[in-house]
């Protein structure tokens, strides 16, 4: 007796090769061990040579925005509070006080003049009221250098060996690139353009030679290389992206005496160090980042003589408020005032 053609058809289906079984349980992609690993390493970084900083100084328990570090001629390390405006210093053994109160002019970046200055860039409002206030070395006798009606947010800065100083516009998003890096000429001279259209442009730095100018894109994670000519005009051929990082956020930056580059990945709670042809080399954790503690890592500064490095950072709303940790670098620090 004959079989019905559709009963045999489904025979013949169900056996053949790739048909899956209504029975057959569905392929799962599952979580390594540990969970959605959100604070893991990139696997393109992983395998560089890693080192764990220690805690060296618990500046508060509230989670203050601590941002700009930079060491005096003294071996104090000052740096600022991003949203309540002061800056502070924390003597060599740790003890802090407070150098420029709190104030509405805001700070993001710290850079000390060869004649003892404070350099403070603040973003004032966070939209146009942005400015570069100048102090003398004890907090005092305020002056503007770059006022709120020029329209810059100004985040960071870093000298050049004639005095002026270079800094970045932190505007913009990853689709709309407003921002930029300028220079500020020595002795008051109108500001320069150097690269425009940036999104939200943020650390700077400039190698020992004082010919290369390192810019991070906080909004797109990208890293460029810009060849000077002179202090104003870019070489030909020499601006360039050279490195994308992975994940959220390049910030502050600084260089040491060998042309490597230490990198604030902030919302990572680590360090990426690249030499002067910005292949990553090494990285800096903060201890607690592998549970979510410390993520708010957003510059550092290398101590003059040593190869000493220190780095600041915010627990964020997860209680631990904000510390600074230090650990040894590849290199000496540039020395003190080198680019003045």
């Amino acid at each position: 007796m004959h079989k019905p053609l559709c009963f045999s058809l489904w025979l013949a289906l169900s056996a053949a090769p790739g048909i899956a079984h209504a029975q057959a349980p569905i392929p799962t992609l599952s979580y390594a061990p540990g969970g959605p690993q959100l604070y893991a390493i990139p696997a393109a970084e992983r395998d560089l040579p890693t080192v764990t900083a220690q805690l060296w100084l618990k500046v508060s328990d509230t989670p203050r925005q601590l941002e700009g570090p930079s060491f005096d001629r003294e071996g104090n390390l000052l740096f600022v509070d991003v949203f309540g405006g002061e800056v502070l210093k924390a003597d060599p053994q740790g003890k802090l006080s407070v150098l420029v109160p709190e104030n509405t002019l805001g700070s993001a970046g710290l850079a000390i003049h060869k004649d003892g200055r404070l350099f403070v860039a603040g973003l004032g409002n966070f939209k146009d009221t942005g400015n570069v206030m100048a102090y003398n070395a004890d907090g005092s006798g305020q002056h503007v250098v770059i006022d709120e009606k020029q329209k810059y947010l100004v985040d960071d800065l870093v000298f050049d060996n004639s005095g002026g100083f270079y800094f970045t516009d932190f505007k913009g998003s990853s689709t709309e690139p407003t921002g930029g890096v300028y220079y500020q000429p020595a002795g008051g001279k109108p500001v320069v353009t150097i690269l425009p259209k940036l999104a939200i442009a943020n650390g700077i730095a400039l190698s020992p030679d004082g010919k290369t100018l390192w810019v991070t894109e906080f909004a797109t994670g990208l890293l460029h290389r810009i060849e000077l000519k002179d202090a104003t005009t870019i070489a030909p051929f020499g601006e360039a992206v050279v490195y994308r990082f992975n994940g959220p956020a390049p910030d502050s930056m600084r260089v040491d005496q060998d042309g490597n580059l230490y990198v604030a990945l902030y919302s990572q709670g680590r360090v990426l160090v690249l030499n002067a042809n910005a292949q990553p080399i090494g990285q800096i954790l903060i201890p607690g980042r592998e549970n979510g503690h410390f993520l708010r890592s957003t510059s550092l500064a290398l101590k003059p003589g040593t190869h000493e490095v220190y780095l600041v950072a915010s627990d964020g709303d997860l209680g631990e408020g904000s510390a600074i940790f230090r650990v040894k670098g590849f290199a000496n620090a540039l020395k003190l005032y080198s680019h003045q």
